[in-house]
C-alpha cells in the first residue's frame, strides 16, 4: 500500500484503508483489547494480554520498517475501526510467506470491512517482490471468518485437531489456510 489511501463509501459513510502508523497505536490496542475480551475466536485471552501503549508503538514501528511485513487499518470517518496484520517468517527458507490477523471493532463487523482489508492486504502481498504465500489460521467454529477467507481465494491445507483448548471438555480445530500471489 506504500501510504495511499483508499477511501470507499458505504453506507454514507467514509470507508478510508491505509498503511498503519504509529500514531494508530492507541486504536490499534483497544480493538485489540476489546476483541481478546470477547474470547470468541483468538488463542489469547484478557489476562495473558499485557501489551502496554508503547510496546504497541514499537511493534508498529517494527512492522513499518520492514519490507516483508505490514499493517493496515481501516478507518470510517476517521476513526480507526479494524485492522490488518501480516507478519514475516525470519528464517531463510521460510521468508516467501508470512500470516495475517485481522480484528475489527465488533460494532463495525458485517460491513464489508475485513473483505477490504484482505483485499488491501493482497494487493500489498502481490506487489511484494519478496512474498509469494499468504497464511492464516482460524477456529473450526469460526464460520464466517472461513467463509469470508474462501470467498478471497484462500485454501484449506491443513487442520489442527484440538489445537485450541476452550475449556475443560472443549476444543477447536485450528484450520490452516492460504493463498499463493507472485506465482513464479
Amino acid at each position: 500500500m506504500g501510504g495511499k489511501c483508499v477511501s470507499v463509501f458505504k453506507n454514507n459513510e467514509k470507508y478510508t484503508i491505509r498503511t498503519g502508523k504509529v500514531e494508530d497505536a492507541e486504536a490499534v490496542l483497544e480493538i485489540q483489547k476489546s476483541v481478546i475480551a470477547e474470547g470468541d475466536y483468538l488463542i489469547s485471552v484478557s489476562e495473558e494480554f499485557i501489551q502496554t501503549l508503547e510496546q504497541q508503538r514499537e511493534w508498529i514501528q517494527g512492522l513499518l520498517e520492514n519490507r516483508i511485513e505490514t499493517l493496515i487499518v481501516a478507518e470510517i470517518n476517521g476513526e480507526v475501526v479494524g485492522w490488518i496484520v501480516f507478519l514475516s517468517q525470519y528464517r531463510k527458507r521460510l521468508s516467501h510467506t508470512g500470516s495475517f490477523g485481522m480484528m475489527i471493532s465488533k460494532r463495525y463487523r458485517g460491513m464489508g470491512i475485513g473483505k477490504m482489508l484482505i483485499r488491501a492486504l493482497l494487493d500489498w502481498a502481490e506487489k511484494n517482490p519478496l512474498i509469494e504465500k499468504v497464511c492464516l489460521g482460524v477456529f473450526s467454529t469460526n464460520h464466517r471468518a472461513i467463509s469470508l477467507y474462501k470467498s478471497m481465494g484462500f485454501v484449506e491445507e491443513g487442520r489442527k485437531i484440538k489445537e485450541i483448548k476452550i475449556n475443560e471438555n472443549e476444543y477447536v480445530d485450528d484450520i490452516l489456510m492460504y493463498k499463493f500471489v507472485n506465482k513464479n
